[in-house]
């Protein structure tokens, strides 16, 4: 079985055919999925995907793209994440890759959620783009290593992912790993310990080979797995079972 840690189910792409791609994650093997919270205006539709379906989790937060959205306290994202179906405080970070200007709004939202997974005692996920060193001096000031997470979509290069993992942090492969020029992030797979590392779609974005450039959907993380078993040169059924268990450990699930 394979669990898809960060899609956006509710996202039109998919919610338009919901019932397809839950049909399509059980021929394909993946049994979970993580619906990632972007904005508190959408959270109560990802909240209720998790609510009418048992192997559909969700996490709250607010993108670090998103500019004007309700940008909740500490307060009102600990009150959120007490649902038992939410399993995490994000998709928090840094961007600094479609924003510029003066971006410490941005740090200061990212501080916000970490200190809120802290209160909540719940594990972060986080979405950096060319922002690494902040994102990394803000998790050691904010002691985000005291609830760990995920590093979502991991593009960065293997000393980023080490001092991630130094911080409690899990790697979370997407399908650019399966990209012939993502040269950097196939060298991190090749590197992170497979009990740290989980696999993602993003979907309906960043389609794996051999569905590059389509709408992208859960199922499909099994190409994702495919690729981190050849680069390690072990069987899709091993990457499958850890990366697995490596999900249900983090955010403390009982794997029946």
């Amino acid at each position: 079985m394979l669990v898809d840690s960060h899609c956006h189910l509710d996202f039109p792409d998919l919610a338009a055919n919901l019932d397809e791609i839950l049909a399509n994650m059980q021929q394909y093997g993946v049994g979970h999925a993580l619906c990632i919270g972007v904005n508190i205006e959408s959270f109560p539709k990802v909240r209720a995907l998790a609510e009418d379906h048992p192997n559909i989790y969700a996490s709250v937060g607010v993108h670090p793209d998103y500019v004007d959205v309700i940008d909740p306290t500490i307060e009102e994202l600990v009150e959120l994440a007490a649902h038992p179906k939410v399993l995490a405080i994000g998709e928090t970070g840094l961007d600094y890759f479609r924003l510029q200007g003066d971006l410490e709004w941005q740090r200061e939202r990212f501080r916000r959620h970490i200190r809120a997974a802290r209160t909540a005692r719940k594990p972060l996920i986080i979405h950096t783009r060319e922002a690494a060193a902040d994102t990394l001096r803000i998790m050691a000031e904010e002691n985000a290593a005291e609830v760990g997470g995920i590093m979502h979509c991991f593009t960065e290069n293997l000393d980023v992912a080490e001092q991630a993992l130094a911080m409690n942090f899990h790697i979370s492969f997407s399908g650019i790993v399966t990209f012939k020029n993502a040269i950097q992030i196939k060298e991190v797979a090749r590197a992170v310990p497979l009990e740290r590392i989980l696999v993602e779609t993003d979907a309906p974005y960043l389609a794996p080979m051999p569905h590059r450039g389509k709408i992208n959907q859960p199922a499909y993380v099994k190409h994702v797995a495919e690729e981190i078993a050849r680069l390690k040169n072990i069987s899709v059924e091993e990457v499958a079972q850890q990366t697995t268990r490596n999900f249900f450990k983090l955010f403390g699930l009982c794997l029946s």
